[in-house]
């Protein structure tokens, strides 16, 4: 019956142990998480926020200069300003013919969300919501088979290269998957931005920064393709080739983040696993049992050592008996201080046991 208590007791406290150190990790996370935003907060204050204020600046100026040349009143100026706006999806060209539409729902299916193009209709915004929550899951779940096959096939070609080069583990480690992964991102985004630059006439930087944008389906909407020139009616190979990479690019991302998914649950499984065989080998007694105390105990809930004491107490006993110190105990040893007896506080002549060892 002893036994079975110190097992439930042992199982108790293992759970206890292993969550609290899921949530110390969860907080730490949190607190790392919150830290970073903090952090970011105060770079993009420190680098945009002049840039910010003198574009204001140079616009009102603008607009200043603009209504005094043609003497335009304020609500005119507004209507040019929601004139010019309502345009600018149109640069493009037809923005819902099929070429268009097809470009709009791949862009809500990979969760890019550049905002060129929005439905006006309710009709249009119904079945967006409706089509994005089937959508995006079986996006997701495309894109992470996707991963996992490019993983796979990744992992055949470093077994290959590594035999071929006669290196003694063969193995495609986590690391080697990541480093591969990441080159071939690295591949999809210079060379996609390579593209765009040409076809776009942006800068290789700005271009660059588009495709990691959208290959992190970020999608801040200031640098779209096919919005010029009627790229989406009069370009089709330059339209299939800019779908081509977004798909492509979003699978090889997926790969990579796949990874580090897998990773984070072996982690996660091996201290659950580990949970378990400590629990299971303090219930059998091969592994002492130790509380936050430090004090250690075997399955039988006999006390095996404190670390409350140290060498520096006078008082510490080297005794191994179980008397309280009394004057007749002959089996009584000497303590770590010479100078301090039992008798010199115990004047009883009884030898008492204690009540607990």
């Amino acid at each position: 019956m002893l036994i079975e208590s110190y097992r439930d007791t042992a199982l108790e406290f293992v759970v206890h142990c292993a969550m609290k150190r899921q949530n110390v990790r969860t907080l730490s996370l949190v607190v790392c998480t919150f830290t970073y935003l903090l952090i970011g907060a105060a770079v993009f204050d420190s680098l945009e926020s002049q840039t910010e204020a003198k574009r204001w600046e140079f616009l009102q100026a603008v607009k200043n200069n603009f209504v005094k040349k043609y003497n335009v009143s304020t609500e005119d100026y507004r209507m040019i300003e929601i004139v010019i706006i309502e345009n600018k999806p149109h640069k493009a060209g037809p923005q819902w013919k099929f070429a268009g539409a097809f470009y709009f729902a791949t862009v809500v299916l990979a969760m890019i969300g550049y905002g060129h193009s929005t439905p006006t209709t309710v009709a249009g915004k119904l079945f967006t919501m409706c089509y994005a929550m089937v959508g995006i899951p079986l996006g997701l779940v495309m894109f992470q088979s996707i991963g996992e096959r490019l993983n796979k096939f990744a992992s055949v070609i470093i077994r290959r290269a590594k035999r071929a080069s006669g290196a003694r583990c063969t193995d495609a480690t986590e690391m080697n998957l990541m480093l591969a992964t990441g080159m071939l991102s690295s591949i999809i985004i210079t060379t996609g931005a390579a593209v765009f630059s040409r076809y776009e006439g942006w800068s290789y930087f700005d271009s660059f920064y588009y495709c990691f944008v959208t290959l992190t389906t970020i999608g801040f909407g200031d640098y779209v393709a096919l919005q010029n020139d009627q790229a989406l009616t009069n370009k089709p190979g330059y339209v299939a080739l800019s779908l081509v990479f977004i798909l492509f690019g979003l699978a090889v991302v997926a790969a990579s983040i796949n990874l580090l998914v897998l990773r984070f649950m072996t982690m996660q499984a091996e201290d659950a696993k580990r949970d378990e065989q400590d629990a299971q080998n303090i219930a059998a007694g091969n592994q002492p049992l130790t509380f936050d105390d430090d004090s250690t105990y075997n399955m039988h809930g006999k006390l095996l050592e404190n670390n409350y004491t140290t060498e520096n107490d006078e008082t510490v006993s080297l005794c191994s008996c179980t008397c309280m110190g009394g004057t007749r105990c002959l089996n009584h040893e000497q303590f770590v201080d010479p100078d301090f007896q039992p008798m010199d506080i115990i004047e009883s002549t009884l030898c008492l046991k204690r009540a607990s060892v």
